[in-house]
Formats: structure tokens, C-alpha cells, sequence
């Protein structure tokens, strides 16, 4: 059974950092893609970084880039979203989606995930 288990969330001012976790288990996913996802309240989730465990290519939401790294641990089968100058329209809930093996090109929409962990919640005070 997969199982994507989020960690790291928490409460921080403008301006500040986070590091999320997502430790993978279940299956191997050296040709899958793994990516960060969010939930502000009221809104649908949306897109934030996405890395292809194989080549470890990466790629970014504009809202997010040059602020955000998404990188992994093969030995630890964990995906990480470094997260810096934080600003409160960061605040959601941070969700680590996976796919199964696939080639191509790296996916941005919920639909294209094939599994999904619990969410972690980040919110940024102002």
C-alpha cells in the first residue's frame, strides 16, 4: 500500500522558513514524478513544484520560483519543499502528490496524480 506521509508545517512570520518532508513508502518510484501541491481555504489546489525522481529535473510555479526548492533523498525516499521569504499568501495547506512511472513531461494538474498524502498545514503571519 503507498503512503505519503507530509511533515514540517507550521507557523512563521513574513519573511521566514520552512522545510516540508514527504517520506514515500509502498512502492518504488524511481521513474515517477513527485510533487508539492496547495489548498488556501476557499480555493481549489494549485500547482507549486513538481521533480522527476529519475533525472531529478525540477520545475516551478512562477508564484514560487526563486523562492522555493524541491529536492529528494533516493536513500530516503523522501521529497523535501524548501521554503524561503515566506509571505502570508503562502498560507494553505501543502499536499505531496505522486505519480506512477512515466516519461514525458512533468504533470501540473491534481488530476495527473495517483497518490496523495494527508496535507500539512503553513501558515504565514503577517
Amino acid at each position: 500500500q503507498v503512503q505519503l506521509v507530509e511533515s514540517g508545517g507550521g507557523l512563521v512570520h513574513t519573511g521566514g522558513s520552512l522545510r516540508l518532508s514527504c517520506a514515500a513508502s509502498g512502492r518504488t518510484f524511481s521513474r515517477s514524478f513527485m510533487a508539492w501541491f496547495r489548498q488556501a481555504p476557499g480555493k481549489e489546489r494549485e500547482f507549486v513544484a513538481v521533480i522527476n525522481w529519475s533525472t531529478v529535473s525540477t520545475y516551478y510555479d512562477d508564484s514560487v520560483k526563486g523562492r522555493f526548492t524541491i529536492s529528494r533523498d533516493d536513500a530516503k525516499n523522501t521529497v523535501y519543499l524548501q521554503m524561503n521569504s515566506l509571505k502570508p499568501e503562502d498560507t494553505a495547506v501543502y499536499y505531496c502528490g505522486a505519480t506512477r512511472s512515466r516519461v514525458g513531461a512533468p504533470p501540473f494538474a491534481v488530476y495527473e496524480y495517483d497518490y496523495w498524502g494527508q496535507g500539512t498545514q503553513v501558515t504565514v503571519s503577517s
